[in-house]
């Protein structure tokens, strides 16, 4: 039985760009190009329209913002992951987008094969981060003086699990964080689904920032 093809809208201002990952996208065998618009003011009707399943959203556009977007895709369509494009490591944005829920966050100059790879790993469950993005995110969180006191800290991660979660939180893919600790990416993706149960959280960057909030790692 086939896969089905991976279902790709773009939202990005920048035409010449538009068109550059239009074109990218759009000969990628596994990926089809549903969408590639100038801005976002119609997303509450664009996405059941067009029914993405992976959004790349820049994050600065007129009008509604790509974080406004990035809100309302949430909102109405939680199931569709949503990777943030941007040109700066700007903290408050990078904070914005993780909040938000954001799947992914990277930066406009990553590389064409690294793009794909990223479009892969957040339809495999993961939030594929530029190493810089990640080294802003762990900037944003303070650590917490006794973490392991707090009422709201999530009890039994096992010891896997802490290092998973340490490993996610450093920018680390699934791939990687397999070929790191000796395991298998099936074997990743299951303790990454105990972790999600156990922080009682539904994505990577939802799983980074309450990690990152309550010294988890």
């Amino acid at each position: 039985m086939e896969t089905a093809d991976t279902r790709v809208l773009i939202y990005e201002d920048n035409p010449d760009l538009r068109l550059s990952l239009s074109h990218l996208l759009g000969g990628t065998p596994g990926l089809e190009l549903v969408g590639a618009l100038g801005n976002c003011q119609q997303v509450e009707t664009d996405i059941p329209r067009l029914k993405p399943d992976v959004v790349l959203m820049d994050i600065d556009m007129p009008g509604i913002n790509g974080i406004e977007g990035l809100k309302r895709i949430k909102a109405n369509s939680p199931k569709v992951s949503v990777v943030m494009l941007t040109v700066f490591e700007d903290n408050d944005r990078v904070f914005q987008a993780v909040c938000a829920g954001a799947d992914g966050y990277l930066l406009k100059k990553t590389p064409p094969a690294k793009l794909l790879d990223a479009i892969g790993e957040v339809r495999a469950g993961g939030a594929p981060m530029t190493p810089a993005i990640a080294r802003q995110v762990l900037r944003l969180f303070p650590k917490p003086v006794a973490p392991r006191q707090q009422e709201d800290s999530p009890a039994n991660l096992s010891a896997r699990e802490q290092e998973i979660l340490g490993l996610l939180v450093e920018g680390y893919s699934y791939k990687m964080i397999a070929h790191d600790r000796g395991i298998s990416l099936d074997t990743v993706r299951s303790h990454i689904k105990k972790i999600y149960e156990k922080l009682h959280v539904r994505s990577m960057t939802e799983a980074v920032s309450k990690a990152l909030r309550q010294g988890l790692t």
